[in-house]
């Protein structure tokens, strides 16, 4: 017996749910990265800026700026390894 081909209508509707998921988990990503970004940030201006020479709030960014990226990149190669594992 042949299977009747899905209706389009529901294929349009499951394709716009799929991508509205991931776009509201982009969302909560972002949200997320601007909450830790706001907590680095209070950090360093604590715990590191005082101990720099002053007018040094260039070196405390590009600090920043680099521990971000290295976690980021950590991060990054994990969720590779994870999606490789899945077969997706």
């Amino acid at each position: 017996m042949k299977q009747s081909p899905k209706n389009p209508t529901t294929k349009l509707s499951q394709e716009i749910a799929i991508q509205s998921l991931t776009l509201f988990s982009s969302a909560l990503g972002l949200i997320a990265a601007l909450a830790w970004n706001e907590a680095i940030t209070e950090y360093i201006n604590l715990y590191i800026k005082p101990y720099l020479a002053k007018d040094t709030g260039i070196i405390s960014l590009f600090i920043y700026a680099i521990f971000i990226t290295i976690i980021t990149v950590i991060v990054a190669m994990q969720m590779a390894r994870i999606k490789k594992r899945l077969g997706s």
